[in-house]
């Protein structure tokens, strides 16, 4: 009774059919995406409107980014156990009640609640770690360009959305600007929703994943494993914060301008899609674990070359490498997940993860300024990064030599 439903679904692994979901995942987690953006774009705004000073109308992006990642654990169990849909038709939701919330506030606290719990937690969290999660059931042996394109969403969101929003801003203010998004979000998300109805079988998908060469053996208790890629996402996160949230103003303080910072971030993000579509390649050849340590090794370069160069080309040049190096990692760790845990747990495991790196941007991005305020300059900041980033590549090699340890003897 249970070998038709398991091989149907092998069949499907790989299929037209999963690359179609691919699609609209991809969708979902670009349109999905507007929330970690738009508080970026709307900040002189809010600004202006509440009368805050910089730091308070900051406020709004770190309060999204706390949301975004206690929702995408909760999202993340929720896709373990009812299927993605629930999510995402949630997600949609939440999203349109969210934009339509902050359009309509009238104090600054109503501004941001609204903005860290229906836009972050509710919202957009419901587009990234669990879309990944069902992604990843549905290919084995291109799990890892599949896992790569799903998860540059968030990328192309950061690269559409703004100007998008900017020029609505200057058409139609920014408060009609937000009621717009919350629509669009909720007539688009919901049928890209359906498109994913279907349920995967994760029995079958266990059972692939067992008799294929992904699969491997568990080096600690799942729990204690589980700890270690946290504690690895986040060490990754806070190296990779440090050149993009304070390469403007490292610029600044060189006197290059604010202009020339914008354009090495620009060059850096737009090369980490590269490098997160091209790390997927990779890691169908050599599995989430090698493609970690490849990016991890490369970012810890790239970052000890700040170190002593701060020449203008030299800085475009780092930033082009640094985009080249550390769009693949945080793919990887889902790739991880699903090579060591079964996949009724891909949701809320990966999800776990992929939070802990948001956590470790926001950490590393706090602690380079603080850094900063210390030292008066960013280069004790950079060496902090390298020291996250080699307690990473620590974790990583530590994963592979396990692959090689003896299996104990049967009883």
């Amino acid at each position: 009774m249970t070998s038709a439903p398991t091989a149907d679904h092998s069949s499907e692994l790989d299929s037209r059919t999963a690359w179609k979901r691919l699609a609209a995942a991809l969708a979902l987690s670009t349109i999905g995406g507007v929330g970690l953006w738009s508080s970026v774009v709307i900040l002189p705004a809010i600004q202006a409107e509440f009368g805050v000073d910089r730091g308070g109308a900051s406020l709004p992006y770190t309060a999204t980014l706390i949301g975004f990642a206690v929702g995408g654990i909760l999202m993340g169990r929720m896709a373990d156990r009812f299927g993605i849909v629930r999510p995402i038709l949630l997600g949609a939701v939440m999203l349109a009640l969210g934009y339509i919330a902050t359009a309509m506030a009238n104090a600054y606290w109503q501004f941001i609640v609204a903005q860290a719990l229906l836009i972050g937690m509710l919202g957009s969290s419901t587009t990234f770690g669990p879309l990944v999660a069902d992604v990843s059931h549905w290919f084995l042996k291109r799990r890892g360009i599949a896992v790569a394109i799903v998860a540059s969403g968030n990328y192309l969101s950061g690269a559409l959305w703004p100007p998008v929003l900017q020029e609505a801003i200057e058409m139609v203010g920014w408060r009609q600007a937000h009621i717009g998004v919350g629509l669009f979000c909720l007539i688009t998300m919901v049928p890209l929703a359906f498109l994913l109805r279907r349920k995967p079988d994760l029995d079958a998908m266990d059972n692939a994943s067992r008799n294929s060469a992904s699969a491997l053996p568990m080096p600690l208790s799942p729990r204690k494993l589980q700890a270690v890629l946290v504690l690895a996402g986040v060490a990754c996160c806070v190296a990779m914060s440090m050149p993009q949230v304070h390469m403007v103003a490292y610029c600044v303080d060189l006197g290059y301008g604010p202009g020339r910072g914008a354009e090495m971030l620009s060059i850096m993000l737009a090369l980490g899609v590269v490098s997160r579509l091209v790390s997927g390649l990779i890691a169908d050849r050599i599995g989430g674990i090698g493609t970690l340590i490849l990016g991890s090794t490369l970012q810890c370069i790239a970052l000890l070359f700040y170190l002593p160069f701060d020449g203008l080309v030299s800085l475009y040049m780092i930033a082009a490498l640094f985009g080249l190096a550390q769009g693949g990692i945080v793919p990887s760790y889902a790739l991880i997940v699903r090579e060591y845990f079964p996949a009724r747990e891909a949701g809320s495991r990966i999800s776990l993860v992929l939070m802990a790196t948001v956590a470790g941007m926001a950490l590393g991005g706090w602690m380079s300024g603080e850094i900063y305020d210390l030292t008066g300059s960013y280069e004790a900041a950079f060496l902090n990064g390298i020291g996250w980033n080699l307690l990473n590549m620590l974790i990583a090699f530590w994963l592979l030599a396990s692959r090689f340890r003896p299996k104990p003897l049967p009883a």
